[in-house]
């Protein structure tokens, strides 16, 4: 049986299905997204629970023991650890890469209302959650400068404009923002006039607080109307601070501004961020974004930064945006490199093959199966759900050197029949008949020596899991091609060899490949009178081996340089 014969004799039909591979295969590389590494995070969600003045003791006990009972009966729980600090309690939550995250989000929040009776009555908020993992680096820093407006006001339009707003994109887990400005009243307080005046600051305390305040007042009700009585009590800058009445003395008021001084500050003035360059520095809020585990980073941070334009029309003139760190950069340029690569490997391939066929035509039918292979991939890894990261794009560099071989084979054959004075169309049925089983094999057993890797558990088989299924679909592929297309264009293309004269470069290149062949012939005669020596080399070469993989570094994943230094004090 010629499993090619089908497609050698209906060229029209065979032409069709490579087109249709060569258009499935571009569409979904247009559509696949490009990330660093396949997706192997671990689903992680973060608790966090606050109880303001508590001690880490008191936290441990009185929070997180409640929450870690409930978290326990969770399904596809890995791992839990809890951190507890003063007022504040982080409980981390890793599960099974086989957990969806959405659906453990859910079991964490039902767990949560189930834990809230037991927690402390003082608390201010019940616990929240997150899908983050912290130990995650953020995907992108954002900061905001202005030369003009105070701090609190940029510090509301990064924090209420901005971060809302980008919290809601799809991927996007939570965003920080470091060096916080929040707008705030400071009152300082002279102790001497204090004592003189005999007022605790107690008492200061509690005017300060039943002078802002901001209640509803009532409703009057008429014959014909209503009308809602409104009572604005909200203070909200100093100027309107400083009159308050503290307590009366003598039958005289004494107020706030007799007592010291109501300025307009910051929440925390012990926290601040810096943005600088070659020539300025100076304040600025920066945005810290992060990702949610299982999402793409490239297409997270595009879609964040689609909305850098809005910001920016919907911000005062004075307001500078500035992107401090995308990590998308960096592995868009590592993907680039690698496409250079395989780009490269292409030309390299094809180059080869001509300086052995030395005939452009005859080049050109085995060097088809190259992109048609890589482009049917294409469309595979669009329906498996994968990306172009590095592994991905690795398996399709490493297939470059072999996939070609199943249609060389073919070629090769089939022109022997065509030395032997047969027609291209006979030579070609005759030819594919005879070499496609054995193509089929060569196809499968090569396909095999990946199969082991696509049963590796954990998160390494995880992580090989699209590299073996990538460079398994395009050794296929090209098989296919080479039982299909190269015996169609070898019995439609190919020319019986003639008697010509050929040039300069056709005879230097047969005397270097003539003398190739008796360097070789003379080095498998040594080899072969020479064997227990030769057995003694191959040994010695097995046992360095051995010892140079026992003493070689090793590692997870190769080191990546991306140009950037983090300092943490």
């Amino acid at each position: 049986m010629n499993l090619a014969q089908p497609f050698i004799r209906r060229p029209v039909a065979t032409t069709l299905m490579m087109l249709a591979i060569i258009i499935f295969g571009a569409a979904a590389y247009r559509a696949l997204p490009v990330s660093d590494l396949p997706n192997v995070d671990f689903p992680t969600i973060l608790v966090t629970a606050s109880l303001p003045g508590a001690n880490p003791d008191t936290m441990a006990s009185a929070v997180a023991t409640p929450l870690e009972r409930q978290f326990s009966t969770i399904a596809g729980l890995s791992s839990m650890n809890s951190t507890n600090s003063l007022g504040a309690t982080q409980v981390i939550l890793q599960f099974e890469l086989s957990r969806n995250i959405d659906a453990a989000a859910q079991d964490v929040q039902s767990m949560i209302a189930q834990a809230t009776p037991l927690l402390p009555a003082g608390m201010p908020s019940p616990p929240t959650y997150r899908k983050v993992n912290p130990a995650d680096q953020p995907i992108m820093y954002l900061g905001l400068t202005s030369a003009t407006l105070p701090l609190w006001t940029l510090d509301e339009y990064g924090e209420t404009l901005m971060a809302q707003r980008i919290s809601m994109v799809n991927g996007v887990a939570q965003v920080q923002v470091y060096g916080s400005q929040k707008y705030a009243v400071r009152v300082r307080l002279d102790p001497r006039t204090l004592a003189s005046r005999g007022i605790g600051i107690d008492q200061v305390e509690q005017a300060v607080r039943s002078a802002n305040v901001n209640i509803p007042t009532g409703t009057l009700y008429g014959e014909r109307r209503a009308l809602t009585v409104q009572a604005t009590g909200q203070l909200t800058e100093a100027a309107m601070y400083r009159p308050v009445i503290v307590t009366y003395r003598n039958g005289a008021p004494v107020r706030l501004d007799q007592l010291g001084q109501a300025i307009d500050s910051v929440e925390d003035n012990k926290t601040v961020a810096w943005y600088g360059d070659n020539q300025t520095l100076q304040r600025s809020i920066v945005l810290a974004i992060q990702r949610q585990p299982g999402t793409n980073t490239v297409a997270v941070a595009q879609a964040v930064k689609d909305l850098l334009p809005r910001f920016e029309k919907w911000m005062p003139p004075s307001v500078r945006l500035h992107i401090l760190f995308d990590r998308s950069e960096s592995i868009r340029n590592s993907i680039n490199d690698v496409k250079f690569t395989m780009v490269l490997a292409l030309a390299l391939v094809v180059m080869v093959i001509f300086l052995f066929l030395r005939n452009a035509s005859v080049t050109l039918i085995p060097s088809l199966a190259l992109p048609l292979s890589i482009v049917g991939t294409f469309a595979v890894m669009s329906q498996l759900g994968y990306s172009l990261d590095n592994l991905s794009m690795m398996a399709l560099v490493l297939s470059i050197g072999f996939v070609v071989d199943d249609a060389i084979v073919m070629l090769e054959n089939i022109v022997r029949h065509m030395e032997m004075g047969e027609p291209p169309l006979q030579a070609a049925l005759n030819g594919s008949r005879e070499i496609s089983f054995t193509i089929l094999s060569m196809t499968l057993s090569l396909a095999a020596v990946f199969i082991p890797v696509l049963f590796m558990p954990g998160i390494l088989g995880r992580l090989f899991h699209e590299f073996a299924v990538t460079i398994c679909t395009t050794i296929l592929i090209s098989g296919f091609v080479s039982l299909s297309l190269t015996p169609m264009l070898c019995s439609r293309f190919l020319r019986p060899p003639l008697e010509e004269r050929h040039g300069r470069l056709y005879a230097a290149s047969e005397r270097f490949f003539a003398g190739m062949l008796r360097l070789y012939e003379r080095s498998l005669q040594w080899v072969l009178h020479h064997r227990p020596s030769t057995m003694a080399i191959s040994l010695l070469i097995l046992v360095a081996t051995g010892y140079l993989f026992m003493y070689v570094p090793k590692g997870f994943i190769p080191d990546e340089d991306q140009s950037a230094i983090f300092g943490i004090t």
